[in-house]
């Protein structure tokens, strides 16, 4: 009898797998989350190829800045090929090329945001963004670029394998939502580790006292940010420290508290996009967040009449013999998984490194990268004014005008712009730029002067002001002024001091400019 007895009780005591599940909880669906996931990413890459329709010629053009087709040919000359820079623009690199690209990512973009993604549809966008990505030289050099390749990889293996309708094809593996847990986890933590090995007014909590002011591009949201008190900056930065290294370790964890670190780590998402203009960057990290919601929690936000809508159309689904992932799709998501782990080595020693690098690909593929924002903050704004005149003698009496781009504060009665997703590449690089000493730091810059010495068409299409129109000026200066946010009594948005001279004046006679330009391959061609 006692034997029997204690039998029954082996079979009754839980495993430490069946503890596992009942801490996970029981499986949820994904359908809906799919959706989601693959709309706002169809968003984010809408926007970074609508910037491309307008910018990839005046920078990567056969007359841009840094022309892509050159920068290929360099490649090529060193015995580097496509392996080593995977771009479809080795086929062709004219401007046509460039162009047509651009266009058929918004197309395709287009049908992402409507709801019509497929593996295919994901894979092109992929494909083509990543083109422009390897070509792009200085202009893609920002972390947000790698994080969208490798959050449109993995999207490519979520989405369903041909029918482009996510919420009535099978639904996704559940790997596929593992992985992209897995991202959001990576992108957080490298964001707060880095800050807390960076900068020490991470650790003192004054980095916020800074940063609205100082960040690339200030919205008009940032000074009301800015004047808050130390305290409530404080309070903000051990929030960030919450979210970005607490609330990670969560995303795998039972459901209500996966639930509520998405909810932080969105909610802070939101906040950053309310404060300042950080391009795509904010928006394309609230993708993988997505996947730490399931289609109940989805269907609890949704209103009554769109949650009955989604549940026809997953009940048709699933009544059509569609309930359960393929087997094909399972074996390839399975086959991406195994590839990510291997690839997330090292992006997980750089985790674990004192000396944590920000923004890292470790292949040419940027499948798995490691990431960081704002490992250090600047203390004081410098704005570089490029300005221009047509007198004879570039004196302090001449007649000075200066250029003015979309975003990048500039005239003190300017207020800051609304940008949203959009990605003004020129406004950041010069924001970058003024860091430097000497404009003889930034090759790319001297190119821009060159290129305003005459009027190039192209160039002048990415300035908001142009104070010359097609007649070039004859000379052209460059100034450094520390910027503020002016006070609520001060006319205007910003008030500057401390101008120093950055680039004399230069006009296209100057022997040392061609000197310059010689030595670094040639001037840009110039864009009648």
């Amino acid at each position: 009898m006692d034997d029997r007895v204690d039998d029954d009780l082996d079979v009754l005591a839980p495993t430490p797998l069946d503890r596992l599940r009942r801490w996970l909880g029981p499986p949820r669906a994904y359908r809906l989350t799919r959706s989601l996931l693959l709309r706002l990413l169809g968003v984010v890459y809408l926007f970074a190829f609508i910037g491309l329709t307008r910018q990839a010629l005046p920078l990567l053009g056969s007359h841009g800045l840094t022309p892509a087709a050159a920068y290929l040919d360099k490649l090529a000359g060193l015995g580097r090929g496509f392996w080593d820079e995977p771009t479809l623009f080795w086929i062709d690199c004219g401007d046509g090329a460039l162009t047509a690209a651009a266009w058929l990512g918004v197309v395709l973009a287009v049908i992402a945001v409507a709801g019509f993604a497929n593996g295919p549809v994901m894979l092109l966008l992929w494909a083509i963004y990543g083109s422009f990505v390897h070509v792009g030289q200085t202009w893609f050099a920002f972390g947000w670029e790698i994080q969208l390749l490798e959050t449109g990889f993995l999207a490519i293996f979520l989405a369903p394998p041909l029918d482009p309708r996510p919420l009535r094809s099978r639904p996704p593996p559940l790997v596929m939502i593992v992985l992209y847990r897995w991202l959001i986890v990576r992108i957080m933590l490298g964001a707060g580790l880095i800050k807390l090995r960076g900068d020490a007014c991470w650790s003192d909590l004054s980095c916020l006292d800074y940063h609205f002011e100082t960040q690339p591009l200030p919205n008009p949201m940032s000074p009301w940010f800015h004047r808050l008190p130390h305290a409530v900056h404080a309070a903000g930065v051990v929030f960030n420290h919450v979210v970005e290294v607490g609330a990670p370790w969560f995303a795998f964890g039972p459901r209500r508290l996966r639930l509520i670190a998405g909810a932080l780590m969105a909610g802070f998402q939101l906040t950053l996009i309310v404060s300042g203009n950080l391009a795509f960057l904010n928006w394309l990290t609230l993708v993988p967040i997505v996947a730490c919601l399931d289609d109940d929690a989805l269907r609890w936000l949704a209103p009554a009449r769109a949650r009955a809508w989604l549940d026809a159309r997953i009940a048709a689904a699933d009544a059509s013999g569609r309930a359960r992932p393929a087997r094909p799709h399972r074996v390839t998501a399975g086959v991406v998984a195994a590839l990510v782990a291997l690839l997330s080595l090292d992006p997980v020693a750089n985790l674990a490194s004192s000396h944590q690098v920000m923004n890292r690909s470790y292949g040419a593929w940027d499948l798995v990268n490691t990431y960081g924002a704002f490992g250090s903050v600047t203390r004081e704004r410098r704005e570089l004014v490029i300005e221009g005149t047509r007198a004879e003698t570039p004196d302090a009496d001449a007649d000075w005008r200066a250029y003015e781009l979309p975003c990048k504060p500039g005239a003190l009665d300017r207020r800051p712009c609304v940008l949203g997703p959009y990605h003004h590449r020129l406004d950041w690089l010069i924001w970058f730029a003024a860091m430097y000493d000497r404009a003889g730091d930034v090759p790319w810059l001297v190119q821009l002067v060159w290129k305003l010495l005459h009027a190039d068409r192209g160039l002048r299409s990415l300035l908001a002001v142009d104070p010359f129109g097609d007649a070039p000026p004859r000379w052209i200066r460059i100034r450094r002024f520390r910027y503020r946010f002016a006070g609520d009594a001060a006319p205007g948005w910003w008030v500057r001091d401390q101008e120093e001279l950055w680039l004399e004046p230069v006009s296209v006679d100057d022997a040392s400019l061609r000197r310059y330009l010689d030595a670094r391959g040639g001037p840009s061609p110039i864009a009648e």
